[in-house]
């Protein structure tokens, strides 16, 4: 309960980037640009694997649910993000902040087990290629896919269910550009002991473990690459994996970056550029290393921009 001399918290202040001055335009045009080419790169990713039937194997059709992922986690953060560069700061109601914090931690929670997945299906495309098909097929991929989403619902909903419990009086600005747990649970007045217990916990399977389960399976097949006779079979095996490898890397390592790395008080501006890599950087990267380094993604793509401009 809330005392005499305060009210309950009804509006969340999202202070967003202060003292940008003069850079202002500039940083406004700079994320605006990131934001689109995120779309457009993320949706071509996915009506390619949607339309072109060469690629609709698993690897792809992984690649086309992460596409979709991307876009959304970045759609529920940056369209506010830029309104509020323009006005220097952001409000929403605190229904409002708690549907962004929803919806964004369930987005960033599959993310990281559909990134798990696709290691999982590089392990079985190099260390068991003849069973490959039988144990990959349409059928165990929606498995996988279905159980990345229900597996991130339910284990944000039960933390989201922690913090709807919380009171929240007097202080209602947040030094954020969006409504991210850590931030929002320092506003409230309650005890927030067990809660941070269950954070820990429920943070163990949203990235350490799929991580741990990641550096396992490459770790597995690193072993099996190096056990092939040729130079020119080695590489072929690798080049299969880089561009998972490169997208393990910028997604994990911005996100290990925000949240797991301790930040001290006196770094907010850090943490808020931090955020702002695994935001928009992340997603950005995705759709470019996968074009730049897959065969088929390219054959595909200029296939597309041909008949885009023989019907123009």
């Amino acid at each position: 309960m809330c005392e005499d001399n305060q009210t309950h918290v009804t509006e969340i202040r999202l202070l967003g980037f202060q003292g940008l001055n003069k850079l202002k335009p500039l940083f406004f045009i700079g994320v605006f640009l990131c934001y689109m080419l995120i779309l457009c790169g993320n949706l071509v990713i996915i009506t390619l694997v949607a339309t072109v039937d060469y690629l609709k194997i698993p690897m792809f059709v992984f690649l086309k649910h992460l596409a979709s992922i991307d876009v959304l986690l970045t759609t529920t953060v940056v369209p506010l993000m830029l309104h509020s560069i323009l006005n220097e700061e952001e409000t929403l109601t605190f229904v409002g902040c708690i549907i962004q914090l929803y919806l964004f931690a369930v987005f960033g929670c599959v993310q990281c087990f559909l990134i798990a997945t696709m290691s999982y299906d590089r392990y079985l495309a190099i260390c068991a290629p003849l069973r490959y098909a039988s144990l990959m097929n349409p059928q165990v991929c929606f498995q996988l896919v279905t159980g990345s989403w229900v597996f991130g619902i339910l284990l944000i909903t039960s933390e989201l269910i922690a913090v709807c419990q919380f009171t929240f009086c007097g202080l209602n600005f947040v030094d954020h550009f969006f409504c991210d747990f850590g931030p929002l649970v320092e506003l409230s007045n309650s005890d927030k002991s067990s809660f941070t217990i269950q954070d820990f916990v429920l943070s163990l399977f949203m990235i350490p473990f799929p991580f741990a389960f990641i550096v396992t399976t490459y770790v597995c097949i690193s072993f099996n690459i190096l056990k092939i006779a040729s130079a020119y079979g080695r590489r072929k095996a690798f080049s299969t994996c880089s561009s998972h490898l490169v997208t393990v890397g910028t997604s994990y390592g911005t996100m290990i970056t925000v949240y797991v790395l301790p930040s001290q008080y006196n770094s907010v501006n850090i943490n808020k550029y931090r955020s702002l890599l695994y935001i928009v950087v992340s997603p950005l990267m995705n759709p470019i290393i996968y074009s730049l380094r897959n065969q088929n993604i390219q054959k595909a793509l200029l296939k597309l921009l041909s008949n885009i401009e023989t019907f123009s």
